[in-house]
C-alpha cells in the first residue's frame, strides 16, 4: 500500500495564519494615528451627558449665550463654565466676548470630522444599532 503525504498549507505572508486559521482577510485601522489622538481627545471632551446637551443645544442654535446653558443643561453656572471651557479646548466650540456675555457655537468641522472619521470606507455606510426585544429566544 503505497503512503500518500500531504504538505501543510502555506501561512500568509500578512498573518502568519494558515490558510486553515485564517477566518478573515486582516483588517487595518481607517484612522491614522494622530486623528486617532485627535478623536479620543473630542470624544473624551463628550463622555459627559452635560457637555452633550451642550453640545445639542449649540447644534441647533447659531449661537447661545453662557446664561442660557446652565439653565438649558440644569446645571450651575460655574459647573457650566467648566463643561463649556472642556469642549473649548477641544475645540468643538468657540465663544466670543460681548459686553459682559460670553456667546458659544459649535464649531461644525470638528463635529464633521468625528463622522468622517467613523465612517465606513467612506461609502455612506452607518452602523445601526440592534434592537433586542428583551424576549427569550429571539
Amino acid at each position: 500500500m503505497a503512503s500518500t503525504t500531504t504538505t501543510p498549507p502555506e501561512a500568509d505572508p500578512i498573518t502568519g495564519l494558515t490558510a486553515l486559521d485564517a477566518c478573515c482577510q486582516p483588517i487595518r485601522s481607517g484612522v491614522a494615528d494622530a486623528s486617532a489622538q485627535a478623536l479620543a481627545e473630542m470624544f473624551k471632551a463628550l463622555a459627559d451627558p452635560a457637555r452633550v446637551k451642550i453640545m445639542s443645544m449649540l447644534l441647533n442654535a447659531d449661537e447661545v449665550c453662557a446664561c442660557d446653558i446652565s439653565q438649558g443643561i440644569g446645571k450651575s453656572a460655574a459647573t457650566a463654565s467648566h463643561h463649556l471651557k472642556i469642549l473649548k479646548e477641544s475645540g468643538l466650540a468657540i465663544s466670543e466676548r460681548r459686553g459682559t456675555w460670553v456667546y458659544y457655537r459649535a464649531v461644525p468641522q470638528r463635529v464633521a470630522a468625528i463622522r468622517d472619521a467613523l465612517a465606513l470606507g467612506g461609502s455612506g455606510h452607518r452602523l445601526q444599532h440592534r434592537r433586542t426585544t428583551g424576549r427569550a429566544g429571539t
